[in-house]
């Protein structure tokens, strides 16, 4: 985010995880992550990592051990929720935790996010009835089931 040229995070840089989410599935992205490839300098992250069950976390460390001999510049982030902290796979990190605060005050991140969210005038695209021609909103409502 230090420039506004700077892109997002691909599709292959993140992984969203759940409690459904597979073994197999994150076991492809820190494959992608661990094992040098043309590539180059992604900064690969795993979001809730705390989300995922004891047995796909114990097969990811196990699988993390194994690969990161393979290259010792990788670059990945694991988001937890700090609540949930104490489960199997921030528990085998933990050695490795950063508390971060954000170097960036809300408006320029928000600046930034606008720049890559917002799609060119000339255009009709759905983006059209979001504010500022946004190509992502939040629809929200206070009462729950009201047809968001």
């Amino acid at each position: 985010m230090n420039s506004p040229e700077q892109p997002l995070p691909t599709f292959d840089e993140v992984l969203l995880c759940t409690p459904q989410t597979s073994a197999e599935q994150v076991g492809l992205f820190l494959r992608r992550c661990l094992i040098p490839c043309r590539g180059g300098n992604k900064i690969y992250t795993m979001l809730y990592a705390d989300e995922l069950s004891y047995d796909v976390s114990k097969r990811a460390e196990e699988l993390f051990q194994h690969l990161q001999c393979y290259n010792s510049s990788y670059r990945l982030i694991i988001l937890c929720n700090c609540e949930g902290e104490n489960s199997y796979l921030p528990s085998a990190f933990s050695h490795y935790k950063v508390h971060m605060i954000p170097q960036r005050s809300r408006a320029e991140i928000q600046q930034y996010l606008q720049h890559h969210f917002r799609v060119p005038r000339p255009s009709d695209s759905a983006a059209a009835v979001f504010k500022e021609h946004m190509c992502v909103g939040i629809v929200s409502s206070k009462r729950a089931g009201m047809g968001k």
